[in-house]
């Protein structure tokens, strides 16, 4: 850009918004947290300036305060936002032939979520072609705690993020499955960190199953959730157990490391041989059936 177009440029820049997002960029580092003081030796801004700056993203939690450390770090609507650059990223570039492989082994229907305004959000997907399938609208959401894919991305989110959702959130009964106790909900999360995956059944959908293992970056931070669903009376115990979810952690494991993952993440074992093509599922009923919703 010439020199003339720097100049008339800057004379359109709001010195406070500029020194606003200047304070936002010192929390880029892993798990930062910055007292007054350091920020205004860094940003070589009065105390009470800095002070000021804080106390307006706070009010917009764009950060917060951790009362243990009386120190502030990131608010939740910076991972609104970061979802929102997640999703008009070129993840589904990575995301679509990962998902098509997979929906061929299993033939059920698959699917890549991330977390969208407190809710699951179905930005990709690849449906089953038997007669008796699950299909959510691409784009369509659904809620945190009674799908597979959501307790994943909730499960592995900042310790702090994930109890502000659990206990923030109503967790509305869908069936009679449905965990609406945050602390029975928060046991099951814990669970998942451990074993990789998340299995939901029939928790937002009579008759419906879900099961789903998390897709991490290069940083190793969860970018989505990888998703199997199908008929509850398709997905028998021996089926998940033998074929369906050691198929579906291998392919996430796959897509984490397209995203540059290299280490896999503390508390799961992330399957990373070639999984066996799953054997044809029969339909079980005669004629072909409405899709389920």
């Amino acid at each position: 850009m010439h020199r003339e177009g720097i100049t008339f440029m800057n004379s359109y820049i709001i010195q406070t918004v500029s020194r606003a997002l200047d304070l936002l960029e010192q929390f880029q580092e892993s798990n930062a947290e910055l007292g007054i003081s350091d920020l205004s030796s860094r940003l070589k801004l009065q105390k009470n300036n800095v002070f000021r700056l804080v106390a307006t993203l706070r009010a917009r939690n764009y950060i917060e305060m951790n009362d243990l450390t009386g120190k502030y770090r990131l608010g939740l609507k910076t991972r609104v936002l970061g979802q929102a650059a997640v999703k008009q990223t070129d993840f589904m570039n990575h995301a679509r032939p990962v998902l098509y492989n997979l929906k061929k082994l299993c033939r059920e229907t698959c699917y890549f979520s991330v977390i969208k305004d407190s809710y699951t959000y179905y930005l990709g997907g690849v449906e089953s072609d038997l007669p008796v399938r699950v299909a959510h609208r691409i784009g369509s959401s659904r809620p945190l705690h009674c799908t597979a894919a959501g307790k994943v991305l909730l499960a592995f989110l900042g310790q702090e993020e994930m109890i502000h959702l659990v206990h923030e959130t109503e967790l509305k009964r869908f069936t009679p499955r449905t965990i609406t106790d945050p602390e029975v909900l928060r046991s099951e999360l814990r669970t998942i960190v451990q074993q990789g995956y998340a299995v939901e059944d029939q928790e937002h959908d009579t008759g419906v199953m879900e099961i789903a293992a998390p897709v991490f970056d290069c940083n190793g931070t969860i970018v989505g959730a990888l998703s199997i669903s199908g008929p509850a009376m398709r997905i028998n115990s021996a089926h998940l157990d033998n074929e369906l979810v050691p198929l579906l952690r291998s392919e996430a494991a796959r897509l984490s490391n397209h995203l540059g993952r290299r280490d896999q993440p503390e508390g799961a074992t992330v399957v990373l041989e070639s999984p066996k093509r799953l054997r044809p599922t029969r339909n079980t009923v005669g004629k072909p059936t409405p899709t389920l919703h």
